[in-house]
């Protein structure tokens, strides 16, 4: 256990819903979460009003915005994104060495005007949604996909991000290569009793803990449950076994 919270604190959950109503009324279903992923579709719907609504309520806050254009772009982006006070906000490692480094500074200087914590900044090794297969056959990149997610983790830390998101299938390598103080973050967790969707590389929540994962980002098999609350509560019972 890296950062030696709870289990169940490690987890953070995706209110990937489309408007401000259906995000709130989840956040009242589930009290007990305290870690909440705000990714493009709720943020391009609301703005930055649905912070707001997460910082009034103590909770912390995953801006999962993804960011990849030129340096100047990202640059800007970060510096803006910093300023609300979240606690992870993320870049694509695509985006290249220049802009990974550019966001690193342009976080610290939007949060230092803002008088808030700068945001932990961690790079997109690969989307947990694409495959082997399409790495090699449709994206044209000639490494094995374990190869690629560390050479993108690796771009990420020698450019002084705070960590990366991973699948929980490259999680063991990049914790023996980039050690215990590089943020791992795990998409794509599932539970057995969970359908898998659109992920490509899963685990379930326990193993991807035992692993090495720093943080599990749980969406569909939460939000989308008949009852939210009985999977919450069944998967923070799961991950007491490795607590």
């Amino acid at each position: 256990m890296g950062n030696g919270e709870q289990a169940e604190q490690r987890v953070i959950v995706a209110l990937d819903v489309p408007d401000e109503q259906s995000a709130i009324a989840l956040i009242d279903q589930l009290p007990q979460v305290n870690f909440w992923k705000v990714g493009l579709e709720l943020f391009t719907s609301t703005g930055p009003k649905i912070l707001e609504e997460l910082k009034s309520r103590q909770k912390r806050i995953f801006l999962d915005l993804k960011f990849d254009d030129i340096p100047n772009t990202v640059a800007g982006a970060c510096r803006s994104a910093a300023r609300y006070g979240v606690d992870l906000l993320t870049i694509h490692a695509t985006a290249g060495r220049d802009a990974l480094k550019a966001a690193t500074e342009a976080a610290q200087e939007g949060a230092a005007k803002a008088g808030v914590q700068p945001p932990k900044l961690i790079a997109i090794t690969l989307l947990t949604s694409i495959s082997a297969r399409q790495l090699a056959f449709d994206l044209k990149i000639p490494l094995e996909l374990p190869e690629y997610a560390l050479e993108m983790a690796l771009l990420a830390q020698e450019s002084g991000l705070d960590g990366v998101v991973c699948s929980p299938l490259e999680v063991a390598q990049l914790r023996q290569t980039c050690g215990d103080d590089f943020l791992l973050v795990c998409p794509g967790v599932r539970p057995t009793w969970a359908e898998k969707g659109d992920q490509k590389r899963s685990l379930t929540p326990a193993q991807a803990i035992i692993a090495g994962a720093d943080y599990l980002v749980i969406g569909r098999p939460i939000t989308t449950a008949t009852e939210p609350e009985l999977a919450w509560k069944r998967i923070s019972e799961e991950l007491t076994t490795v607590a």
